[in-house]
């Protein structure tokens, strides 16, 4: 791996470890054992370094939806999209954490930000249309924005929503499979009764992944 990609991705697992915040420059050329001179020759500073995780951050979010196939079992296109966002989530999960402090000190990242979040709110709303289409939920048509503009919501927030329940707890990846479940739960009303089973068996999925991960985490 080139000097480059490995700043990036010591910078990922610094930030996520011990907040975005708290790390710099200076700590991740140490963690990576080279001067900080070496650092500089690549990027300019940590916003620079942030902006190229960004980067990265986008080319993942965009390669993990590729077009909805219409012949997918539409329980089945459900849990990718979801295991795929919060997967994300997981990874960049310091992005997610400190999200107004780290766009509001670099105005060309905010508008880079808001532009790959107005393309995933369109692919949210193409997923609930599908989905609707495929008779799973019951939905209409003039509350298919505003519904998935709160999930785009409950996905963005939820890390910064455990962070103010636990300001001093570590997140664990058990917490962002309960994330999962609140983004099932807010779709539950709108199910239509035969697939409600299908539903319940992705909830207990889910909560099976929080549970163990919590175990785990505790030995």
């Amino acid at each position: 791996m080139r000097t480059r990609e490995r700043i990036i991705h010591a910078s990922i697992e610094l930030f996520n470890e011990h907040g975005e915040r708290n790390i710099t420059t200076n700590h991740i050329a140490s963690h990576l054992g080279i001067s900080p001179g070496n650092l500089y020759y690549h990027f300019r500073n940590k916003e620079d370094i942030i902006s190229h995780i960004f980067e990265l951050y986008r080319q993942q979010l965009e390669s993990s939806f590729g077009p909805v196939d219409a012949d997918q079992d539409a329980i089945a296109l459900l849990r990718h999209s979801l295991d795929a966002v919060f997967e994300l989530m997981w990874r960049f999960s310091f992005f997610y954490a400190n999200l107004p402090d780290i766009l509001s000190r670099d105005e060309k990242l905010q508008s880079a930000y808001h532009q790959v979040q107005a393309a995933q709110l369109d692919r949210m709303k193409k997923a609930i249309i599908e989905l609707k289409s495929k008779g799973v939920l019951n939905i209409e048509d003039e509350d298919i924005s505003d519904f998935s503009n709160s999930l785009k919501i409950n996905v963005i927030f939820w890390i910064s929503y455990l962070k103010i329940q636990h300001p001093n707890a570590k997140v664990k990846k058990g917490m962002i499979y309960q994330g999962v479940l609140t983004v099932l739960s807010l779709l539950k009303p709108y199910l239509n009764t035969s697939d409600k089973g299908r539903i319940k068996a992705l909830q207990q999925h889910y909560m099976k992944l929080s549970q163990q991960d919590c175990h785990n985490s505790e030995r």
